[in-house]
């Protein structure tokens, strides 16, 4: 139908070029006068005008509806993609709330947290959904099939007609003033070419008005369609872009929250510090310890202070456990040095370790031998 259109444009447009060539042949006087030459080349122009903003608005109402058809296809997309999510932030809630893992709590807790920003960032899509619907699809389908772009377009048709109804009638105008000059002397002749030119300017009158009013809706119809769908356009790209900021942040702290609970179980566990005195200063181990007597004299006695280096698991009751990191002092000891120490009492009370002083009356180690790297050592009293 389009096509045709054009087509028939054209060939009106051809008419109106030979009519005026021939009015301009017949001279002054009537409808072929200079002046009526001159207004039809402005008719003309004012058709042209009407084409191109016909054009025009056809065009960007079709690219109206397919930004509508296009919207609507992303809402029933999007909208599945919500329940599809809704229903993971859903599955991922419950997995953590359970907590089936018998090691710990780890994933149930990223769960949780998934699941919650999940549930968030389907929100936020629905609002998106919403927001494209009521400020992008729904004015511009309005515009599509609202009364504006009708009007217009109404009156552009009736101005169309009216301007083919001219031409007809300069054509018959035309024609009857080639009659009158053949001189046949018919005085109907005359009466009927008055009448016929008459009716010529009242349709010529008619047409200005009618393409006057086409050419003002259409050109307000056009700026309306230009200005409002560039809003629309605008507004769509706000709403993406502020779904995205959105989800951006919820991702972000999504994010912030699983990396700590990874590095947490990841971290090397921190040594467990056992309660143990502080290790004697170098005075105190260089020096002399003196114990007081039941006279109240004192015993001037060596002590030395040893670091067990190596662990050791007692044998029997009257051997001594040592772990790494252990002091034991000793009386009487020749050697001092961090080393591994094997003792075994040989009478008195159970010795005791970890920086406590072992007692005076236990005796010497076994055989007066001490075990230090690998080897068997003398010691003296």
């Amino acid at each position: 139908m389009e096509a045709i259109r054009k087509q028939a444009t054209k060939l009106r447009e051809q008419v109106a070029r030979q009519q005026q060539a021939v009015l301009k042949q017949f001279g002054s006087g009537g409808y072929g006068g200079s002046d009526n030459v001159v207004t039809d080349e402005a008719e003309l122009q004012h058709h042209q005008k009407l084409e191109k903003l016909y054009i025009s608005t056809r065009a960007a109402k079709h690219f109206q509806r397919d930004i509508v058809r296009g919207v609507e296809g992303y809402i029933v997309t999007g909208s599945k993609q919500v329940e599809i999510g809704t229903k993971l932030s859903e599955d991922s809630r419950k997995y953590g709330v359970d907590n089936t893992c018998t090691s710990g709590n780890t994933l149930s807790k990223a769960a949780l947290s998934f699941g919650r920003a999940r549930a968030q960032m389907e929100k936020e899509h629905g609002n998106l959904l919403k927001s494209l619907g009521t400020q992008v699809a729904e004015p511009l389908r309005a515009m599509v099939m609202g009364a504006p772009l009708e009007d217009a377009r109404h009156l552009a048709q009736r101005y169309d007609r009216a301007r083919q109804e001219a031409e007809a009638q300069a054509i018959e105008v035309s024609k009857r003033q080639a009659k009158v000059r053949e001189g046949t002397g018919n005085p109907d002749m005359a009466s009927k070419l008055e009448a016929a030119e008459v009716k010529l300017q009242d349709l010529k009158s008619n047409m200005g008005i009618l393409g006057k009013e086409a050419a003002a809706a259409m050109s307000a119809v056009e700026a309306q369609q230009q200005r409002l769908t560039l809003q629309r356009l605008i507004s769509m790209v706000e709403s993406e872009r502020t779904y995205h900021q959105r989800v951006l942040q919820i991702l972000d702290q999504l994010e912030g929250e699983m990396i700590t609970e990874r590095q947490r179980i990841q971290a090397p566990p921190s040594p467990r510090m056992e309660s143990m005195p502080p290790p004697p200063s170098y005075e105190e181990v260089n020096g002399a310890f003196t114990s007081p007597t039941r006279n109240g004299s004192t015993d001037s006695t060596s002590y030395f202070l040893g670091e067990v280096m190596y662990s050791y698991q007692a044998e029997s009751d009257v051997e001594l456990n040592l772990a790494v990191g252990d002091y034991v002092v000793c009386p009487e000891a020749a050697i001092m040095i961090h080393c591994f120490y094997r003792f075994q009492t040989m009478a008195g009370p159970k010795a005791n370790a970890k920086g406590k002083l072992v007692g005076s009356h236990m005796g010497m180690l076994k055989d007066g031998n001490v075990f230090l790297q690998g080897r068997w050592l003398k010691c003296s009293k």
